[in-house]
């Protein structure tokens, strides 16, 4: 089975691998695309504006921003190769200007220029807008543009058009070296035909009502006597908070390569395959992910899984060698890798003090694995309030006679605490001290969070002081370090 995943070479790191309800999702053959002779429309944020002379050259003629050799598309494509080969998804790149200059689209062009009007009866009926009487189905590269100019004749033998070129005088083209390409709305059911696609994903902008797909399947049908292959759409990731898709030209793209530095792969297509594809994704540095990361793990440990279930887990794990997902709660490691100042073995150490003991004795492997992508993600991508370290001096002048008497009482209970003192004696004693002191709840966790994080708020209180070492804990109750 051939699968095309076909985009603008700016939005391919991004397109979503969407599950086709198959029982053997590695067993097909995949093919990407790179739309790579399409032309360059806008400059992006991130680039400089003198990029704006490429406007309208194709992106495979456009040098790349860091001053390389390699082009503007090769640029931007290594993060999808670099990111298919960690995820080890076999897709073969198919490259558009390979495939046009070496000839390949010769026979889909010499089709539609011999059915020029049956393709504007098809693109005027289903789509609904009127073409300019002198639209043509190709565009031609002049000047190191691809312009819209008006086609007068084709020589099939010499591989040639004539057309008018700007100054109104008659020109040639030769379509089998790259110097002539069909429009979007043509060459997409062209590849079809020519590539043999048996399903084609693509964005839901594609799949309105008399839209590329709508249009395309006519002209696969009636010009390229095929029929069109399986239509997959799907909504767009879009940044949680936000209403439009990512944007290259934005400067809002999270491409996988980012992903794939602060989540295991697997992770990555459990959020992408868990819902169907026409159900639209938010994507969010912080709570989202630490709700992905905990969710796998439940479904992970779900004695009983249902069939559906056991399918998303084998297409999610096919790429895994070692487990990266541990049962212990991401915010739990997350803050006990903190508390251990960010030391993999003092992590387990931690957690081995907790209800997760089990967990770290068969799981420590893993466990260390998750804590490589907890660390990349605390660097880089983290809401500040879930970051925090240790205090290394506290200043007493800064509490009140109150506080630093509820500090001393709380370390003299901490003192005489059983061994496996665990989250909810904490709790449970900070709160009976409450009444003893006449302290509000708000004061006391305020003050604490301050005293040992610097901040006003933290992990949940009484599974935090749990963690820290018992000595350290009581020492700076009692203001000793």
């Amino acid at each position: 089975h051939f699968l095309s995943l076909a985009g603008p070479i700016d939005k391919c790191i991004r397109y979503r691998y969407r599950r086709l309800n198959i029982k053997h999702f590695r067993s097909y053959f995949f093919s990407g695309i790179v739309d790579d002779l399409d032309v360059f429309r806008k400059v992006p944020v991130n680039l400089p504006e003198s990029y704006a002379e490429y406007i309208g050259v194709p992106l495979c003629d456009i040098p790349a921003p860091d001053g390389s050799d390699q082009s503007y598309a090769d640029f931007f494509l290594q993060d999808l190769l670099l990111a298919l080969k960690r995820m080890k998804l076999s897709v073969e790149i198919v490259r558009a200007h390979e495939k046009y200059r070496g000839g390949f689209y010769a026979p889909a062009i010499e089709l539609a220029l011999g059915s020029v009007n049956e393709i504007r009866e098809i693109l005027e009926y289903v789509s609904g807008r009127t073409l300019d009487e002198h639209w043509f189905p190709v565009q031609v590269l002049e000047e190191g543009h691809l312009k819209n100019r008006e086609f007068k004749g084709i020589d099939k033998q010499n591989k040639t058009i004539e057309y008018l070129d700007k100054n109104n005088n008659l020109a040639t083209a030769n379509y089998a070296q790259g110097e002539v390409k069909l429009s979007w709305r043509i060459d997409w059911p062209a590849r079809w035909w020519l590539l043999n696609v048996h399903a084609e994903p693509f964005g839901r902008d594609h799949a309105t009502k008399g839209g590329s797909y709508d249009t395309g399947k006519e002209i696969a049908s009636k010009v390229f006597n095929i029929e069109a292959p399986i239509p997959i759409p799907y909504a767009f990731i879009n940044r949680a908070g936000e209403t439009k898709k990512m944007s290259k030209s934005a400067g809002n793209v999270v491409t996988v390569t980012d992903l794939l530095e602060i989540m295991p792969c697997e992770i990555i297509w459990f959020f992408i395959l868990r819902y169907s594809p026409d159900k639209q994704l938010f994507f969010g540095e912080g709570e989202t992910l630490l709700h992905l990361f905990d969710e796998f793990a439940e479904l992970l440990a779900k004695s009983e899984k249902t069939d559906q279930e056991r399918q998303l887990l084998s297409i999610c794990l096919g790429s895994v060698d070692k487990p990266t997902v541990s049962q212990v709660p991401f915010s739990h490691l997350v803050a006990s890798y903190q508390a251990a100042l960010k030391d993999p073995d003092k992590t387990l150490q931690i957690i081995g003090r907790t209800e997760y003991a089990n967990v770290v004795n068969t799981e420590a492997e893993t466990i260390t694995t998750e804590l490589r992508f907890i660390d990349k993600w605390l660097e880089k991508w983290a809401p500040s309030d879930v970051k925090f370290a240790l205090l290394q001096n506290v200043n007493e002048a800064e509490y009140s006679e109150v506080d630093k008497k509820f500090f001393n009482e709380l370390a003299g209970k901490i003192a005489n605490a059983p061994d496996n003192a665990d989250g909810a004696w904490f709790h449970k004693t900070i709160y009976e001290l409450k009444d003893s002191l006449g302290l509000e709840p708000q004061q006391m966790f305020s003050a604490l969070y301050k005293l040992i994080i610097g901040q006003s708020s933290g992990p949940r209180a009484g599974w935090f002081l749990s963690i820290l070492p018992r000595e350290w804990l009581i020492n700076r109750l009692n203001m000793q370090s």
